[in-house]
């Protein structure tokens, strides 16, 4: 668990440090702030990508294995990322190191599902996303803070290094997992024929895009609206990654007594947060706090959905694992479009939150009709017999 739980880490420390090192980012290869949130997308794009064809492809590998080989492209993607001379290149490093983004996340909660006690399958699965966590809170402001002293490449250096630790983690500390669910790519890719895996899928990609809106300029909104000193970013990164960390433990015990209730409840408090932000932002002590719990609010949904989509997968549950971080990351992906669109028109950098809040109400909406469906298709078999 500690070893996939590292690789977690390391992987959240990649997807959320262009987010923090944006603005060096964009001064750096000679764009505008707005342009270089593409390298957000282009990472997320990659996730999208990556996460429904390794899933199905190597559905016969044994997964100790493939954790390896997801890791290994994870460090090449990366070390192509600090090496890379410029927009477009560095454009295809982040594509390719998002490639084996969800895969890795995907089998990873399969992997502590499997080992689980009964009855807190989603507590262990929060487990494993508990190293995404703490990327935030140790990982993503140390990028932060090595990116301002010694520029954005050292912080994908260190990232790389994050990564050859895990790998030597993975190969020394998780033993062959013959017992682990391994399926083969057209059971897997039977998981697309279900209508409540696509609507949970939806539910994520749309509920989730105004939070990452609001991260990914996040580093400009503190220092330019809220007037915090650029010296503090990394402070706030931490912050934020604290909230994620809470959030994290709450939404496993949550997940693990009631699932759909659970989903409605956090979606309500992220909605409410974004909503608050708007207003919160003006000022550095309330833009903080509201900060902290929108990475709590955000995290704490993730374990219920992970749940209800490996329920509703039924054999093909590496598809659905690893496809729920393709949704999150297309959600990064749009989120990062949609507030760059809301920024460049002269809305300022507090309309993203005001566009994530109308995106959870939406989220909410795809969530009840799911359930509305599901429930519709519990009671004919029973209005049949």
């Amino acid at each position: 668990m500690l070893a996939l739980a590292l690789g977690g880490f390391g992987i959240g420390t990649t997807e959320f440090a262009s987010m923090g090192l944006l603005p060096a980012m964009a001064a750096g290869t000679g764009v505008s702030e707005p342009v270089a949130g593409h390298f957000v997308s282009a990472y997320a794009l990659g996730v999208v990508v990556g996460a429904p064809t390794i899933a199905a492809l190597a559905a016969r590998v044994e997964r100790r294995t493939l954790l390896i080989a997801l890791m290994a492209t994870f460090v090449v993607g990366n070390l192509a990322t600090a090496l890379a001379p410029g927009y477009e290149s560095l454009l295809a490093a982040r594509f390719l190191a998002g490639l084996p983004h969800g895969a890795y996340f995907g089998v990873a909660a399969l992997v502590a599902a499997h080992l689980a006690e009964p009855g807190k399958r989603a507590k262990a699965v929060a487990t494993v996303m508990m190293g995404l966590s703490v990327a935030n809170v140790v990982g993503v402001p140390a990028t932060a803070f090595f990116g301002q002293i010694l520029g954005w490449r050292s912080a994908f250096v260190l990232v790389v290094i994050i990564g050859i630790v895990t790998l030597v983690a993975l190969a020394r500390l998780v033993p062959p997992l013959a017992g682990v669910h391994v399926s083969n790519p057209v059971a897997e890719l039977g998981a697309l024929s279900r209508v409540q895996v696509w609507m949970t899928l939806i539910f994520a990609t749309v509920g989730f895009g105004g939070s990452f809106a609001v991260y990914t300029y996040i580093s400009s909104t503190l220092t330019d609206v809220s007037g915090l000193p650029h010296a503090m970013v990394p402070v706030a990164l931490m912050l934020f990654g604290s909230g994620m960390i809470l959030g994290n433990v709450v939404g496993g015990r949550i997940a693990d007594n009631a699932v759909v209730p659970g989903l409605f409840g956090c979606m309500i408090a992220l909605i409410c947060v974004l909503a608050l932000f708007i207003v919160a932002a003006h000022n550095p002590v309330t833009a903080l706090i509201v900060l902290f719990f929108i990475g709590m609010a955000v995290t704490a949904i993730f374990p219920a959905v992970q749940s209800r989509l490996m329920d509703a997968a039924g054999d093909a549950k590496t598809l659905a694992s690893t496809l729920i971080h393709g949704a999150f990351n297309l959600a990064n992906a749009g989120g990062a479009w949609i507030g760059g669109v809301v920024i460049a028109a002269g809305y300022g950098y507090t309309a993203p939150a005001a566009v994530g809040a109308l995106l959870g109400v939406a989220g909410l909406i795809v969530l009840t009709i799911a359930v509305l469906l599901d429930r519709r298709r519990r009671d004919e078999p029973a209005a049949d017999g």
